[in-house]
């Protein structure tokens, strides 16, 4: 089981003006359409990973994250194998590999309340 570190979620009110101010204010790339749900920002050549996912600060439209939710989001090459091996070691996952129309994705917490993401590469 291999983990790479994607995103940290960030809540703010919209996507397009956070978006601007990261970009203008900072000089960060900004992945996403700016306008929906998914905006990513980050630093200039840190948006893409070797296997070209988005890495950097998810800009959440939201009001307040869920409880517990910290908003960071692991990935990994295979997704039903590491949620096998994470539970064989005991780990709890709050929401089992789901298929949205956006992407797969698992939601594993750990022993303090606080929970993650879990998305194939």
């Amino acid at each position: 089981m291999e983990l790479d570190l994607a995103t940290v979620a960030v809540v703010v009110p919209h996507g397009k003006e956070p978006a601007k101010w990261y970009k203008e204010k900072l000089g960060f790339e900004i992945s996403g359409d700016a306008e929906g749900h998914w905006v990513v920002v980050a630093p200039k050549g840190s948006t893409k990973g070797p296997q070209g996912p988005w890495r950097g600060i998810h800009l959440c439209e939201a009001e307040e994250l869920e409880p517990g939710n910290t908003g960071i989001l692991f990935l990994t090459a295979d997704i039903k194998a590491t949620v096998k091996e994470m539970k064989a070691k005991g780990v709890r996952f709050t929401r089992e590999i789901t298929k949205e129309p956006w992407g797969t994705y698992a939601m594993f917490a750990d022993p303090y309340g606080n929970e993650f993401w879990l998305m194939p590469k």
